[in-house]
């Protein structure tokens, strides 16, 4: 018995991932080819997205977005519960990525997880940056290494990228130094509505060079000096939530590791010991999946905390920041 309802399962899968956008009613040449150009490539996609967005992103008007979108619910069933082996059985094609540091990687359950946000915040300093840096370089190297063996994509918001970086590090993990820099694609983003557009053509560029790491430097800093003051709160907030949500859509559809950098201001408490809070709010807080407080050590040590995760404990680990990139430095 148990086995024919896994197969009607198998079946009833099988035949939704054939259904293309095209078998939408509603959803001619046309239609279609503006919802693959804004990055609505399957009809699950479809199927979660909001009118209001649709018709921003491609031109369809709201109401026959919301019509299209209904008519993909259908299709798609969604709105059905899962059991949670189903769910186990899905996430274990959930990956790893190395950071670089044993130590941190520790403190993250064996690496950075795809299909999910990993935030970096801290002061000028911290070594966000630096990580980001080391992150681009790890994703290049073969699976065996801790790597996905893939190219990068970064959205550079304060021209923090830098090439010369990327080729000490290279060198130092024995890489073609020349073969990474042409695996990493960059774009810098000069306020916040290009950097929401850059986020939504990642899922064009990864379809063409297949990435499975999209990092984010600084993922806040645009929109926090854009929206000034409490009179643009709502608004910077709508525009953030949107903006990470497509970044996790990507990660879910990549099946990608998304790590983003964030600013810290300060705040009349205490933060973990630190008069310093991570900009963005409950937004940022509630949609970032992991959250990692970097701050400045001795000898370039710089400690990592872990303060939020969905299953792992809070914790506290040491890195190294140096030439060679990011360490145990043991």
């Amino acid at each position: 018995m148990e086995k024919n309802e896994k197969k009607l399962k198998e079946d009833e899968t099988e035949k939704k991932e054939e259904i293309g956008i095209e078998d939408i009613p509603g959803v001619g040449e046309a239609t279609a080819e503006k919802l693959r150009e804004s990055n609505y490539t399957d009809v699950m996609a479809i199927a979660v997205a909001s009118p209001s967005d649709m018709a921003n992103l491609t031109g369809i008007g709201e109401g026959a977005a919301a019509k299209i979108i209904a008519a993909a619910r259908k299709i798609a069933d969604v709105g059905n519960f899962e059991t949670g082996d189903e769910i186990y059985q899905r996430r274990k094609g959930v990956q790893k990525l190395t950071s670089g540091s044993h130590n941190l990687d520790t403190l993250l359950g064996g690496g950075l997880e795809t299909q999910a946000i990993s935030e970096f915040f801290g002061e000028f300093g911290s070594g966000k940056t630096q990580i980001m840096h080391q992150l681009a370089v790890t994703a290049t190297m073969p699976i065996e290494r801790g790597g996905f063996n893939t190219d990068v994509i970064i959205i550079d918001t304060e021209n923090t990228f830098r090439p010369e970086r990327i080729i000490q590090m290279a060198k130092a993990k024995d890489l073609d130094s020349d073969e990474v820099l042409a695996r990493i694609r960059v774009a810098r983003a000069y306020n916040s509505h290009h950097q929401i557009l850059l986020g939504d053509r990642a899922g064009e560029i990864a379809k063409e060079h297949p990435a499975r790491l999209l990092i984010v430097d600084s993922l806040t800093s645009h929109f926090r000096s854009e929206y000034m003051g409490r009179g643009s709160l709502s608004e910077r907030q709508q525009l953030l939530n949107r903006h990470m949500h497509d970044l996790l859509r990507f990660g879910t559809l990549h099946n990608a590791v998304i790590a983003v950098t964030n600013q810290v201001s300060a705040r009349p408490d205490v933060f973990f010991g630190d008069p310093m809070a991570p900009v963005g709010g409950n937004i940022v807080g509630h949609t970032a999946t992991f959250r990692i407080y970097l701050r400045k050590g001795k000898a370039g040590k710089r400690i990592a905390r872990l303060i939020d995760s969905p299953y792992l404990p809070e914790g506290e680990t040491v890195l190294q920041v140096s030439e060679d990139g990011v360490s145990d430095g043991t």
